[in-house]
């Protein structure tokens, strides 16, 4: 069963994110929203696929990255919850 991962606190304040990626599937996505999108423009361990990063929040952040990450819009936040079989938000 595929999970969207949502992480919306910077990697840099706690272990959020690095508990969801030593939990993560194969299949999972993982979405980064809020301060989480920080972790693009660092040198994290980030998964090679099925990375997607909210817009706005790269835009107010004026975060760019290297790694192959997909921008979502909040119409597109949706469509991936309903396309992953589960939704874990790493509150």
């Amino acid at each position: 069963m595929a999970t969207l991962h949502v992480l919306s606190h910077s990697p840099f304040t706690d272990g959020r994110m690095a508990s969801c990626l030593r939990v993560l599937g194969a299949e999972d996505g993982v979405l980064l929203c809020g301060d989480a999108v920080y972790a693009l423009a660092s040198d994290l361990p980030l998964p090679p696929a099925r990375l997607y990063a909210l817009e706005e929040d790269l835009a107010a952040r004026q975060v760019r990255s290297t790694l192959p990450v997909t921008a979502v819009d909040y119409p597109g936040f949706v469509a991936l919850s309903l396309a992953y079989s589960k939704v874990n938000s790493w509150l």
